[in-house]
């Protein structure tokens, strides 16, 4: 699925994605009631706010996918003693071997580009 686009001869506007307004974990579920989507009657108002949820959903999830792979990446890195396997990572984040291969791949260039003032601190 695309990004949404403006009309033709409108300015293009630059959302935020939606705030979430509680955390999952303390969610209920309800296949009734979804983020107070139910109540909306204006179609152009349930559009608004279901793809201001879709931006806010797609951006947590790319967010936690770099943190995954940064995890993956530090969990098989050879200087550590007990470190884990590509067949041990994919059963970690239920993945294949491949796809956990890749993860790390993916960590170690996240770690690799982060700036220095954002690197942790060295273990002593």
């Amino acid at each position: 699925m695309s990004e949404p686009q403006p009309a033709p001869g409108e300015a293009p506007r630059h959302r935020r994605p939606a705030p979430l307004l509680f955390e999952p974990s303390e969610a209920q579920p309800d296949d009734e009631h979804f983020f107070g989507l139910e109540s909306l009657a204006d179609p152009r108002e349930l559009l608004e706010r279901s793809t201001e949820l879709v931006l806010a959903f797609r951006a947590a999830a790319d967010r936690a996918q770099e943190y995954q792979a940064v995890a993956a990446a530090q969990l098989a890195d050879p200087r550590r003693f007990d470190r884990l396997t590509e067949a041990e990572l994919a059963e970690r984040g239920r993945w294949t071997e491949d796809y956990a291969r890749k993860m790390v791949e993916f960590g170690r260039d996240l770690i690799k580009d982060r700036a220095p003032e954002e690197q942790p601190p060295p273990k002593t």
